[in-house]
């Protein structure tokens, strides 16, 4: 492998770091990171966002590499307004994640005992490590939407950089390693308020909701800079 190609394959990887950190990127996964009560698992939620991420760039990016092709703008724009409305979407969520959590206490041999519950739809408790647990699932799928957002990007970018397809598609592993890192990185520090306070309800709640409220500021400002500063909505219209 050349030297010259090394190079870029490293610019990649600091790229993909790089990448990692986009206020929109750090805003969803922190909702995800705020359901959690060990540290772990707020780390991987990043990694998992990480994965869904670097699949969707690479499977698209390869796509539009070998036809030669890019994302039109006005697709391009609507998926990343699609970033928008599940950042407000994951804001409103969390929340109202507190909302059916309830404190039971009692009394045993003398010694007062604290509980916290919540009580799902049809009204059964649950555990609050239960209502806690971190969904990998949806972290996945949130890297899955924010590779769809950027991928256009990507591909302009990869075949900017590189000779060939092979190529390319090394670039955008290496690219999709950064990234993981990257977010592995700073989940893990996102969630250390989030696992510290998980026994003090009142400050995880509020550290919680703050999250949310943050997520559903930015995801509306998200939409209309691009509706409207962007010009997305004149688009839609033509």
């Amino acid at each position: 492998m050349e030297i010259g190609l090394l190079s870029v394959l490293g610019l990649g990887f600091v790229l993909g770091i790089k990448h990692a950190i986009e206020p929109d990127h750090v805003i969803a996964v922190s909702t995800i990171a705020s359901q959690s009560k060990k540290l772990l698992r707020s780390s991987l939620a990043g990694v998992y966002w990480g994965i869904g991420h670097t699949a969707t760039l690479f499977i698209i990016g390869i796509i539009l590499i070998l036809m030669k092709g890019e994302i039109p703008e006005k697709w391009a724009m609507s998926l990343e307004f699609l970033v928008g409305i599940m950042l407000v979407y994951l804001g409103i969520t969390t929340i109202l994640s507190f909302k059916n959590i309830h404190l039971h206490k009692h009394e045993h041999d003398g010694e007062l005992h604290k509980h916290v519950h919540s009580h799902d739809y049809n009204g059964v408790h649950e555990s609050h490590a239960q209502h806690k647990k971190v969904s990998y699932l949806n972290s996945m799928f949130i890297g899955l939407v924010h590779g769809l957002a950027g991928s256009g990007a990507m591909v302009v970018l990869t075949m900017s950089t590189v000779n060939s397809a092979w190529e390319g598609a090394i670039y955008i592993l290496i690219f999709g390693v950064g990234t993981v890192i990257g977010m592995l990185f700073f989940t893990t520090l996102i969630g250390i308020p989030f696992v510290f306070s998980a026994k003090k309800l009142s400050l995880n709640k509020t550290l919680t909701r703050v999250t949310g409220v943050i997520s559903t500021v930015f995801g509306i400002y998200y939409m209309y800079n691009l509706g409207v500063t962007e010009g997305l909505f004149k688009l839609w219209i033509q």
